[in-house]
């Protein structure tokens, strides 16, 4: 479907190019003479300049609010013509939109019988003295609140927590489940896939709900009290020492009231008396055992 200015601008090309008559040559396009000879009265010039003033000075607004402030300023131009200008100009934003979650299930907190039961993971963000932002990648495991990593940072994309976890593995052995939230960190494939390799179930709490995830939350009150709300730091590698002397003393010598006033470590020391750590490593040398198992399978197919 042409439309009529496209229809006089394929007449004027017939009238210069066979120099026939204007009636002849309209009619052959189904164009009235009328709207040939017609002249296009409008002058959008000040609607040009004042959309483009607010474009400069508001680059980050859309339509609805320039054409709120042109009501404002007492300019009575109609909406669809400011409307039809602001789409010539090009000037439309394109509207982001949320990527939908899935549904995630509550899962209450349990109290854990042995270490490596489940794992809580979280961020904490702050700032150096120059501006730059920090973030805080911390790893706990909820059978008796030790800190099992605090890593101070710039940026934690997928792969590099990944990489992180993989160490903890090494030092640690593997967790049953870690807990985390919702962000673009966690729900990346590549800590999925990571997750699903190493047969680690990863419980997700619901948006908007951090108390789902209440023991790293709670450490992470102590430790921006203790570490960055109590001190400031112009590098990354200051943070990080303060938060490894910060974390040692919180393992060894922090006694928590829902552990019966024991540090991380105290309680550690009594699963190792009670005689359950040849079972648990044990159970940690079966998965390493299973894995490199794994390993040697893909390498001989």
């Amino acid at each position: 479907m042409v439309k009529p200015s496209g229809k006089k601008t394929l007449v004027n090309y017939l009238l210069k190019k066979y120099k026939s008559s204007i009636s002849l040559t309209c009619s052959a396009i189904s164009l009235h003479c009328s709207q040939w000879y017609y002249q296009l009265t409008k002058d959008d010039s000040e609607v040009i300049e004042k959309l483009n003033k607010y474009a400069e000075e508001l680059p980050t607004y859309g339509f609805d609010e320039y054409d709120w402030r042109i009501r404002k300023e007492g300019l009575i131009w109609n909406r669809k013509r400011v409307l039809r200008v602001y789409r010539n100009m090009k000037l439309s934003m394109r509207r982001k939109r949320k990527r939908p979650l899935p549904q995630r299930k509550c899962t209450p907190l349990e109290e854990q019988t042995q270490p490596n039961e489940v794992w809580g993971i979280d961020f904490m963000s702050d700032s150096l003295t120059d501006g730059r932002r920090i973030r805080v990648f911390n790893v706990l495991d909820d059978y008796n609140r030790e800190t099992l990593m605090t890593k101070v940072g710039i940026s934690f994309p997928a792969q590099r927590v990944t990489r992180l976890l993989n160490q903890l593995l090494e030092e640690r052995g593997k967790p049953k489940f870690i807990r985390c939230d919702n962000g673009t960190e966690f729900t990346a494939k590549d800590f999925i896939g990571w997750a699903d390799y190493h047969n680690v179930k990863v419980i997700f709490i619901q948006p908007g709900k951090p108390t789902q995830n209440a023991y790293i939350e709670r450490f992470n009150k102590s430790f921006r009290r203790g570490v960055l709300d109590a001190f400031l730091f112009s590098s990354i590698s200051q943070a990080q020492e303060q938060a490894d002397s910060w974390t040692y003393d919180y393992n060894h010598y922090h006694p928590h009231k829902s552990l019966g006033r024991k540090t991380p470590r105290e309680l550690w020391d009594d699963f190792v008396k009670s005689g359950k750590l040849n079972e648990f490593t044990t159970i940690n040398k079966d998965d390493n055992d299973n894995k490199i198992q794994n390993l040697l399978n893909l390498e001989l197919s």
